[in-house]
C-alpha cells in the first residue's frame, strides 16, 4: 500500500527521539563563528596583525589544542556541575562576546576574544553529542545515522562560515567577517531557548542530587567557567610553553585511560575500552594530517597555487567548501548504503572504516607532490591537485569522524561516556599541535616564491601522505583483532 508523501514524512519524523531533530540546526547555527575563525585566523593574524606564518601556525595549532582539548572537560563539567544545556547556552554567550572582541582588530583584542571564544567553543560542543547520544540507547542502530545527519549540519554551518569569510576576505575586511560570525551563535541560543524542555539532560549525575547540592554544583561549574576565561588569556599569550603543556597534559590522559582500562573488572566493556585505545592511536595520525588544513595547506594554496580558475580569484576560505561539500553530500548518502549493505549481510564495520579513512587521507596529501612536479614555471600548482587532495581528505572525514563519535556509544561503558567522548575530541585537539609543527616546517619568510618553497613542501607531503598509508595498512591487518574486541563483525558494525 502506498502511503501520501506527507503520510510517509511524519511517520519517519515520528521516529526520531525527541530533541535530536532541533539539535541538528542548533548544531549549523552554532557552527558559523567557529568556520570563521577556523578559516580565517591565519590569515587575519598574518596579513592584518603581521604575525609571522610561523607564529600564526602555531597560534592557530593551540586555538585547536584549546577547542577540541577542552571538549574532555566539557563532558565533566555539562555532566556533573551545569547541565549539558546548560553549558551550551553559557558557551555561546561567551563565544558571542568573543568574536566581538576579535573584530575590534587587534593582537590585544585578539588574545582576550579567542580566550573568550575558546572557553565558549571549547567546552559546549561535548555537550551538544552528549545531548544527542543520550536520545538513544546502546544498541539502538539509528544512532550512527542520527550522526551521521548531525554531522552534515555542522557542515551546513561550516559552508555558510567558510563562504562569508571568502567573501570579506578578498577585501580584508575583517571587522564586519567576525561581527558577522557572532549572528550564528546568537541563532543558536535563540533555538536552544526555544526548545528548553525538549533539550533537557537524560541521566546525567547532576540529575541525581537533590536542590541544595544541584545549586552547589551550579555555583562551583559558573566559577570555573568564568575562571576559565583569564587563563586562557595568559596561556595564548605563551604558545610555545602551552603547546608543551598541552602535549604533557595529553600523554597523562591517555595513561589515565590505560589504567582505567587494565583495572576495568568487565571483561566484555575492558575488550572494548581496548579497541577504543586502539582506533584513538588511528584517529590521532588521521586528525594530525587533516588539522593542517586552516594553517600549513591554507598557506601553500595563498603561495603556490593557481587560484585563478576561469577568471574568478578563488578566495583561500573557499577552498574548505569542498570539504563541506562532500560532508553535507556524502553524510546522508553514507548513511543509508551502509544501512542497505548491513541489510543485506555485508559487515562494514569501524574498523573497516577507521583503515579506509587513513588510507584516503595518506593518498590527498600524495596528490600535492605529483601537482609540484606538474607546476607551471612560476611553480604554481593547478588547482586540481589541491581540489583532489581536500576531496580524498573529505571522504576519509566522512568515514572517521562521525561514525567515531557514535562510537563512544557502543565502546565506552556508561559511566566513562562523557570522559572518553571528551578524550576523543581531546586526540583533534592533539593532532592540532602536531599540524602546527608539520605547518612550522614549512613556514616560508616574506618575499620567497612558489619556485623556492615547492620542494620542502613535496618533501612534508611525500612523507606525511606515506605514513598516513602504511598506518591505514597496519590497521587492515589489526581488523580481525578489532573485531574480537568489539564484538565481532555484526556488533563492531553497530558501533
Amino acid at each position: 500500500m502506498n502511503l501520501p508523501l506527507s503520510s510517509r514524512l511524519s511517520a519517519r519524523f515520528s521516529a526520531i527521539p525527541p530533541g535530536a531533530g532541533v539539535l541538528f540546526f542548533v548544531q549549523m547555527f552554532s557552527t558559523l563563528g567557529f568556520a570563521v575563525l577556523y578559516s580565517s585566523l591565519v590569515l587575519y593574524a598574518t596579513e592584518h596583525l603581521k604575525f609571522s606564518g610561523e607564529k600564526a601556525a602555531l597560534i592557530m595549532g593551540v586555538f585547536g589544542a584549546f577547542n577540541y582539548g577542552l571538549h574532555l572537560f566539557g563532558g565533566y563539567l555539562g555532566g556533573r556541575f551545569l547541565s549539558n544545556r546548560n553549558l551550551f547556552v553559557g558557551g555561546m554567550v561567551l563565544q558571542v562576546l568573543g568574536c566581538a572582541s576579535i573584530a575590534g582588530g587587534t593582537a590585544d583584542l585578539l588574545y582576550w576574544g579567542l580566550a573568550l571564544f575558546l572557553t565558549g567553543s571549547g567546552l559546549n560542543v561535548t555537550c551538544l553529542n552528549m545531548m544527542l547520544t543520550q536520545r538513544f540507547a546502546p544498541e539502538d542502530s539509528r544512532r550512527e545515522g542520527a550522526f551521521l545527519w548531525n554531522y552534515a549540519g555542522m557542515n551546513v554551518g561550516f559552508f555558510i562560515g567558510f563562504t562569508v569569510a571568502g567573501h570579506y576576505q578578498l577585501s580584508k575586511n575583517y571587522t564586519d567577517l567576525f561581527l558577522f560570525a557572532t549572528l550564528g551563535n546568537v541563532a543558536a541560543i535563540v533555538l536552544a531557548l526555544a526548545f528548553w524542555r525538549v533539550l533537557a539532560d537524560i541521566d546525567t549525575p547532576l540529575l541525581k542530587l537533590d536542590r541544595q547540592a544541584w545549586r552547589l554544583r551550579f555555583a562551583a561549574g559558573l566559577a570555573i567557567l568564568l575562571g576559565l576565561v583569564p587563563l586562557l588569556w595568559f596561556l595564548l599569550q605563551h604558545p610555545d610553553g602551552t603547546e608543551s603543556l598541552v602535549k604533557v597534559i595529553s600523554a597523562g590522559v591517555a595513561l589515565a585511560l590505560i589504567v582505567l582500562t587494565v583495572r576495568h573488572s568487565n571483561v566484555p566493556e575492558k575488550k572494548r575500552m581496548w579497541a577504543y585505545l586502539i582506533l584513538t592511536l588511528g584517529s590521532l595520525m588521521f586528525w594530525s594530517l587533516y588539522q593542517m588544513a586552516p594553517s600549513g595547506l591554507q598557506l601553500f594554496a595563498v603561495g603556490n597555487v593557481n587560484l585563478q580558475l576561469a577568471g574568478i580569484t578563488i578566495a583561500p576560505q573557499w577552498i574548505q567548501n569542498i570539504n563541506t561539500l562532500v560532508i553535507v553530500l556524502g553524510g546522508p548518502l553514507l548513511a543509508a548504503w551502509f544501512a542497505r549493505l548491513r541489510g543485506s549481510g555485508w559487515p562494514v564495520d569501524v574498523p573497516q572504516q577507521f583503515a579506509a579513512s587513513l588510507v584516503l587521507m595518506g593518498l590527498g596529501f600524495l596528490a600535492l607532490p605529483m601537482g609540484i612536479a606538474l607546476a607551471d614555471g612560476e611553480g604554481k600548482v593547478a588547482f586540481v591537485w589541491l581540489f583532489s587532495s581536500y576531496v580524498l581528505q573529505s571522504l576519509g572525514e566522512l568515514l572517521i569522524s562521525p561514525v567515531g563519535y557514535a562510537m563512544i556509544g557502543r565502546l565506552a561503558p556508561r559511566q566513562y561516556q562523557g570522559v572518553m567522548m571528551g578524550s576523543w575530541m581531546l586526540v583533534t585537539g592533539l593532532a592540532s599541535l602536531f599540524a602546527a609543527d608539520f605547518s612550522g616546517m614549512v613556514a616560508q619568510p616574506e618575499g620567497s616564491t612558489a619556485l623556492s618553497s615547492n620542494p620542502i613542501y613535496a618533501t612534508l607531503f611525500m612523507q606525511l601522505g606515506l605514513g598516513s598509508v602504511a598506518v591505514g595498512v597496519l590497521l587492515v591487518l589489526l581488523i580481525p583483532t578489532l573485531r574480537r574486541l568489539i564484538g565481532g563483525p555484526g556488533e563492531a558494525a553497530k558501533a
